[in-house]
């Protein structure tokens, strides 16, 4: 199943944008309950207004809610947006750690945030247990386990480490594309002839083609008509 994974998704990658570790972790904690193409939407204008942690740390309220209100929470995400800039400037030089045992110390970061930071600003690996990720591994029999930090423990021990980051993406992109929670597309699936859930959506090629999604499709379509 990896390598099937790794065949259709060789460029498979972190869909937030970002140029620097501080852009990547802000990006990370405003995609909470909401899609990463409305945080690239926002982030453009607030990138350009907040470029350190000393920014967010001491930024305007009213104005930084206003930037990330499409969001959502957006009270909420201010909230730890500004304790994260606070934090990091009192205890990191207002540099971002490059540990996870620091990184989770942080106000609005958790393991899978801490994870995408260090895999991909970091090139340390780690296993981004998202909903996606959860739910593909359950239903692929990986891991029974609902816990993220029991998936991503009981996940790692079946990947090898070095592979663990674009494991996650992959796994992620999977589940955007082709794995969908309610209707997967199983018929139109490369990793269809080892997944022990094949069935839970249409199995005929062209109803279930029709439900794959994103720039792989054809790529994807092509892999399942050649094998």
């Amino acid at each position: 199943m990896l390598r099937y994974l790794t065949d259709a998704y060789p460029d498979a990658h972190c869909e937030l944008d970002f140029t620097t570790p501080l852009e990547l972790l802000i990006a990370v904690v405003l995609s909470a309950q909401t899609t990463d193409v409305r945080v690239n939407e926002v982030t453009p204008a607030l990138f350009a207004r907040y470029r350190t942690a000393a920014d967010y740390a001491g930024a305007d309220r009213t104005e930084l809610e206003e930037l990330i209100r499409p969001t959502g929470f957006f009270r909420a995400k201010t909230n730890s947006l500004m304790g994260l800039g606070a934090a990091l400037v009192e205890r990191f030089d207002g540099e971002v750690p490059r540990k996870l045992a620091d990184l989770v110390t942080l106000p609005g970061v958790g393991r899978k945030t801490a994870n995408v930071v260090l895999g991909n600003a970091f090139d340390v690996p780690g296993i981004t247990v998202d909903t996606h990720f959860g739910r593909l591994v359950r239903r692929w029999g990986w891991t029974a386990e609902e816990d993220p930090v029991k998936v991503e423990h009981e996940v790692g021990e079946l990947i090898p480490r070095k592979e663990w980051t674009m494991l996650s993406h992959r796994v992620i992109f999977h589940g955007r594309r082709v794995c969908h929670a309610r209707k997967p597309a199983c018929g139109a699936c490369p990793l269809a002839r080892d997944c022990p859930s094949y069935g839970a959506g249409p199995t005929g090629f062209e109803e279930a083609a029709k439900l794959v999604k994103g720039p792989e499709r054809d790529h994807l379509l092509a892999m399942v008509t050649k094998q």
